[in-house]
């Protein structure tokens, strides 16, 4: 949408292109920030979900499983909660740099941590999630379930959920992946050409 010319002092002035497409770019930049603060926040709550439905799977009775007696549930358990404690700082510091128009770190350093943090955390739960699947699959196989259902049940559902936050923390580092080809390319995190 162009913007008609403005006379001022006699002269016709006419808005500039490059102003237009920078009014473009710090649309698609707020729309690109938006994207990372709804990834990450939804890799948070999933996270935070896996972690809390797998630390409270414990069934009263001595003969009953526990989560804490297997190794790939305390994996899962664990990640879970590692996940959304960084997913939470991430919502946090990606809120930051909407309101303020900084990041918390310096650019380079944001950049790269973003980026790397994302790969790390994103196989910590999918690594959690294939260790707890393989688990729920042998303990269906020994006919634990027949004997605890409920507890079969709550570990697919925090396996389930891990992997929806793997999902979500993998859709984010994309768009971080994104960030740090700018960064390299163009010298800023996010250069956007109409």
């Amino acid at each position: 949408m162009m913007r008609s010319p403005q006379v001022r002092n006699g002269v016709v002035e006419t808005p500039s292109p490059s102003h237009f497409h920078s009014s473009v770019s710090v649309h698609k930049l707020r729309r690109f920030n938006i994207w990372i603060v709804v990834f990450r926040f939804a890799s948070f709550c999933f996270s935070l979900a896996s972690a809390i439905f797998m630390f409270t799977n414990s069934h009263r009775g001595a003969d009953l499983p526990q989560w804490h007696h297997f190794d790939a549930f305390r994996f899962v358990a664990v990640a879970g909660a590692i996940v959304a404690l960084y997913s939470l700082f991430e919502v946090g510091a990606s809120v930051w740099e909407i309101s303020r128009g900084a990041t918390v770190f310096p650019e380079v350093v944001q950049v790269w941590f973003d980026f790397g943090h994302d790969q790390v955390f994103a196989y910590l739960l999918l690594s959690a999630g294939s260790a707890g699947t393989s688990l729920a699959r042998t303990l269906r196989e020994m006919d634990m379930c027949t004997v605890s259902n409920a507890f079969c049940v709550q570990s697919d559902i925090s396996i389930a959920f891990g992997f929806a936050g793997f999902m979500f923390l993998g859709f984010s580092a994309l768009l971080s992946g994104f960030r740090v080809v700018s960064f390299i390319i163009k010298g800023s995190r996010f250069n956007v050409q109409n």
